[in-house]
């Protein structure tokens, strides 16, 4: 059952992957609009693309996990995504982080054992 774990864990640091640069592409955007400039500027954002890159991989590896593993257990691993979530928001944006957010986290993670056992 740990393996369903370290493939949950990897999938879960690509979707967190995907988020931080798909907030670092929206940071860098235009305005949205329906104009070319503004479509232009989206396919040439190279953080835009790796958050394509990594969302996808992502969904494959999830594709594979659902495959192979029972849904009761795949499916609540995916917040272990919030974890890196937060991790990343303190890391990359200097986010401060309650403690109550701490106790989510904490409570999230132990879930998580709880269910692999």
């Amino acid at each position: 059952m740990w393996r369903v774990v370290i493939l949950s864990v990897i999938q879960s640091s690509l979707l967190a992957g995907g988020q931080v640069f798909l907030k670092f592409a929206l940071q860098k955007m235009l305005p949205f609009g329906w104009t070319r400039t503004f479509w232009c500027s989206l396919l040439l954002n190279w953080q835009f693309a790796c958050s394509g890159l990594l969302f996808g991989s992502s969904s494959i590896l999830w594709m594979y996990i659902v495959k192979h593993y029972p849904l009761s257990v795949a499916y609540p691993m995916i917040s272990l995504s919030y974890v890196f979530g937060l991790f990343a928001a303190i890391l990359f944006f200097h986010e401060s982080v309650s403690v109550m957010k701490w106790v989510g986290v904490s409570l999230i993670i132990l879930g998580c054992c709880l269910i692999a056992k």
